[in-house]
């Protein structure tokens, strides 16, 4: 009875991580990291570099089809770019498109910035611009988190979101409005969100904190640096 116990305990641990594994439930809601996913194949003829890419792509599906197959989490990057890291050392550069194209890799912030120039230089009329996200600040391993990027565009008169460092590859909409997309989130996340905004750049600094304002939420006076 003693022996069966030693064989079968680990084996029913082994079991219950790798259901959580795959499970994205069990994805830490604190953390931007990606919840788990299954990775399309990557497809013959995808563009070689970015300048292809720019000359090929006419939709943010083929955008977001290359996200989704190519996007790698830094979560070593995530912690540099916190609030308390941040204060401690030299301003830490957002990845330029064409970098990213070639090492896809970083965080939500890089991932967002990649989305909105392409789109931008590749499908002028949707009219991607990005949306910042605070949350109820987090704590992971020591480090201080609380912003969130992703990327909005416009089809058919509807707000679309995507590049979405959780969950890259997955277009979320339509959405009559941003407050609509925001409850949607925060119900995703498990997080309080304390504040959002729409913005044409993530280099805009607010000189202090703000909280989105009654019946403007989206659209605060001011702007923010890239804190995630």
């Amino acid at each position: 009875m003693q022996f069966t116990r030693r064989v079968l305990l680990p084996l029913v641990v082994a079991f219950a991580l790798s259901a959580c594994a795959s499970d994205p439930r069990s994805v830490d809601p604190a953390s931007d990291a990606p919840e788990a996913r299954s990775r399309p194949a990557l497809m013959a003829g995808l563009p070689a570099s970015y300048s292809e890419a720019l000359g090929k792509w006419r939709s943010p599906s083929e955008v977001n089809a290359w996200i989704g197959s190519r996007f790698e989490y830094d979560l070593n990057r995530a912690m540099r770019l916190s609030e308390n890291q941040r204060e401690m050392g030299p301003r830490i550069q957002i990845h330029e498109p064409k970098d990213f194209f070639d090492r896809p890799t970083g965080v939500c912030v890089d991932l967002a910035r990649f989305a909105v120039e392409t789109l931008r230089a590749a499908v002028p009329l949707a009219r991607a611009t990005y949306l910042m996200i605070e949350f109820d600040p987090a704590v992971i391993a020591g480090n201080t988190l609380r912003l969130h990027w992703v990327v909005q565009y416009e089809a058919d008169g509807k707000l679309y979101y995507f590049a979405d460092s959780k969950r890259p590859g997955h277009v979320d909409g339509p959405y009559a409005t941003v407050q609509e997309y925001i409850d949607r989130y925060a119900q995703y996340r498990q997080r309080k969100i304390v504040s959002y905004r729409t913005m044409e750049s993530y280099e805009r600094k607010l000189k202090k904190p703000t909280t989105a304002p009654p019946g403007n939420p989206e659209s605060p006076p001011g702007g923010a640096s890239p804190r995630r």
